[in-house]
C-alpha cells in the first residue's frame, strides 16, 4: 500500500496550487481518501475527504469554498485544488486512505510541503 503526494511548493497569498495523491497496492475505489495538514509547530488538522464512488465530499470550515477535492479512480489519484491561499494554509499536506470508514485512516503518504508567503 502506497500513497505518494506531489504538487506542493511556494506560492504567494491569493495564489493557487493543485496537490495530487497517487495510490498503488490496493483497490483504490474501495477507499475513502482524505487530506490532512500539519502547520509548523502544530498538530494534525483534517482538511477534506472524499468517498470511493465520488458521491460525497467533506471540507473543514477553514478551507470551505477555497479548496476542492476530487478523484480519478481510473488513474488511482486524488487531487486537492487550492485557491485563494493564505499564510495560514502553510504546512505539510498528507493524503491518507481509509477502507472502513470516514476518517479511519490506515495508510498515509509522506507529505508534500505547501508554503504560502510573499
Amino acid at each position: 500500500v502506497q500513497l505518494v503526494e506531489s504538487g506542493g511548493g511556494l506560492v504567494q497569498p491569493g495564489g493557487s496550487l493543485r496537490l495530487s495523491c497517487a495510490a498503488s497496492g490496493f483497490t483504490f475505489s474501495n477507499y475513502y481518501i482524505g487530506w490532512v495538514r500539519q502547520a509548523p509547530g502544530k498538530g494534525l488538522e483534517w482538511v477534506s475527504d472524499i468517498n470511493g464512488d465520488v458521491t460525497r465530499t467533506n471540507y473543514a470550515d477553514s478551507v470551505k469554498g477555497r479548496f476542492t477535492i476530487s478523484r480519478d479512480n481510473a488513474k488511482n489519484t486524488v487531487y486537492l485544488q487550492m485557491h485563494s491561499l493564505k499564510p495560514a494554509d502553510t504546512g505539510l499536506y498528507y493524503c491518507a486512505g481509509a477502507m472502513t470508514g470516514w476518517g479511519e485512516y490506515d495508510c498515509w503518504g509522506q507529505g508534500t510541503q505547501v508554503t504560502v508567503s510573499s
